[in-house]
């Protein structure tokens, strides 16, 4: 039975943006701070309870965020139409009013490494100079070699000849041409299903057999050296939470371990860290991913290897873009699958479904999914922030005559090509109350938008460790405060529609509720 709570009606109080009792909290939007710093992130694993993230005051972290595609080299369907948006302090500052503290930054290995051995530092510039806004508005970056159906250069000819059951392939993002051995396949998809391309299985099969490329050099070797090169630029950098070194690798196993996906975990990872050890840099958190194979079948966990910080991270659609049910077992399942590999936190850096959901009254999928996510203390970061018209997730839609819809935040017509702002139902769907920086373990957090009451607890926090905890607000107005365990409580407008609540913990049990 929870031991009844002790009340504390806050006042509204205004805390300085960068003061330094509660560190890591950001500083109100609109006003920012080129000077602000976030504590680093590491891992502590547990594997019963599930591993944690935790920054450098001993504060567990959940990250929450959403996936940004500004910097994608994507192929164009129609070279009229922009593939992705650009990324600015204004995009950044709407990420921030969403109480987001986390962005999983897409990068593209044929923008990264054009030609081999070649470093674009241009480019690598600009995601710096991204990571940097995010930072100064209090939120992590997970930079995230992102690939689908290998890379841009797969595209069918105009005289490609595909059977009945086959689609001509669409081009992508991922590799650049140089490092694309197709071996002359076809380039025609199985049921338009992108990865059943014989030329991508091909390119696949070249990259995990490290089959030998421009000057004699593997493939897979020249890959995982351009992950050694981003750790030099990024590692020393606190903002970054670490590197998601392969979005849904393409790794076909259904009989047997998945044996070549573990030994690029392997070769990356040594990579990474001997880079990291060269430019004296913290070890970041190495985020890795089953097969793409686990989206439908949950199938396709490399088999253990690593060390202390690493972080599972599998991409739970069920329920959103498939037909699997919403159900608690998926969470549970990604949480044992981390066990296996001593328990490390679990982060699921994509999640999500059609956003017209949020407008059904009948249809709760964003919540539930958001409540599990609290359940199981999983990270999440939704797919995604924009979506463009452009975007070759659009080009079959095309194709076969009709509009497209895209994803994301902000309503799109494709049929004129223009924006007209907020999705607001799928933006209240999202964005809710939760422990940023909790004092110590978390132990449980929940959050009820019906009545927006949330109440939060932990035990062993040490004496003194602070806390933030993002609210969502009304009318400006702070929310009630009943709190045990923990004191100098202050409620911290940030915004005209949330507030920061900040305070200390006194040591051991703490229990939080927050309503309006």
């Amino acid at each position: 039975m929870r031991h009844p709570f002790l009340p504390l009606l806050l006042p509204i109080l205004l805390l300085p943006a960068c003061d330094s009792a509660v560190p890591g909290l950001p500083p109100p939007l609109g006003q920012e701070d080129p000077d602000f710093r976030l504590p680093a992130l590491h891992a502590e694993l547990d594997p019963i309870a599930g591993g944690r993230i935790v920054d450098a005051f001993g504060r567990e972290v959940l990250l929450r965020g959403v996936n940004v595609n500004a910097h994608v080299e994507y192929w164009a369907y129609d070279p009229e139409l922009p593939t992705t948006t650009p990324f600015d302090g204004a995009e950044a500052d709407r990420i921030a009013s969403m109480g987001w503290n986390a962005v999983r930054l897409l990068l593209s290995w044929s923008r990264v490494e054009p030609e081999p051995g070649y470093y674009d530092e241009a480019y690598l510039d600009q995601i710096e100079e991204a990571v940097l806004l995010l930072q100064r508005r209090g939120i992590y970056t997970i930079l995230d070699l992102h690939q689908d159906a290998w890379g841009p250069t797969l595209v069918a000819a105009e005289d490609e000849v595909c059977l009945p059951s086959e689609g001509p392939a669409v081009g992508w993002d991922g590799a650049p041409g140089w490092a694309t051995l197709d071996g002359g396949e076809r380039r025609c998809a199985l049921g338009d299903v992108r990865e059943l391309s014989p030329a991508v299985g091909a390119a696949f099969d070249a990259f995990w057999s490290d089959a030998p490329g421009p000057g004699g050099v593997g493939i897979r070797t020249r890959y995982v050296r351009m992950l050694a090169r981003l750790a030099e630029r990024f590692a020393p950098l606190d903002a970054i939470a670490g590197y998601d070194v392969m979005n849904e690798p393409n790794s076909f196993v259904f009989v047997g371990p998945f044996l070549e996906l573990t030994a690029f975990y392997v070769a990356a990872l040594a990579e990474i860290r001997a880079a990291e050890a060269r430019v004296g840099a913290p070890r970041r958190l190495f985020f890795f991913e089953p097969s793409i194979l686990w989206n439908d079948f949950q199938i396709g966990v490399p088999e253990p290897f690593g060390d202390d910080q690493m972080v599972y991270s599998p991409h739970l659609y069920q329920g959103g873009i498939n037909d699997q049910p919403l159900i608690p077992r998926w969470f549970q399942q990604a949480r044992d699958e981390a066990a296996t590999f001593g328990g490390v936190p679990v982060v699921t850096t994509e999640w999500g479904g059609d956003p017209r959901r949020a407008s059904d009254p009948t249809n709760d999928f964003f919540e539930r999914h958001q409540d599990l996510q609290d359940e199981f203390r999983i990270g999440a970061t939704l797919w995604s922030w924009r979506e463009e018209c452009g975007d070759p997730h659009k080009a079959n839609d095309v194709r076969d005559g009709r509009i497209p819809f895209v994803y994301g935040l902000f309503d799109r017509d494709c049929a004129t090509n223009t924006v007209s702002g907020w999705r607001e139902d799928y933006r209240d769907a999202l964005v809710r109350a939760y422990v940023r920086a909790a004092p110590g373990p978390l132990g449980a957090a929940v959050w009820d938008p019906a009545t927006r009451h949330f109440e939060a607890r932990g035990d062993a926090a040490p004496p003194g460790s602070s806390f933030i905890v993002f609210w969502p607000s009304r009318d400006r107005t702070p929310p009630r405060v009943q709190s045990q365990g923990l004191h100098a409580l202050l409620s911290v407008p940030a915004d005209e529609d949330y507030h920061f609540v900040v305070g200390r913990a006194d040591g051991g049990a703490w229990e939080l509720l927050l309503d309006d």
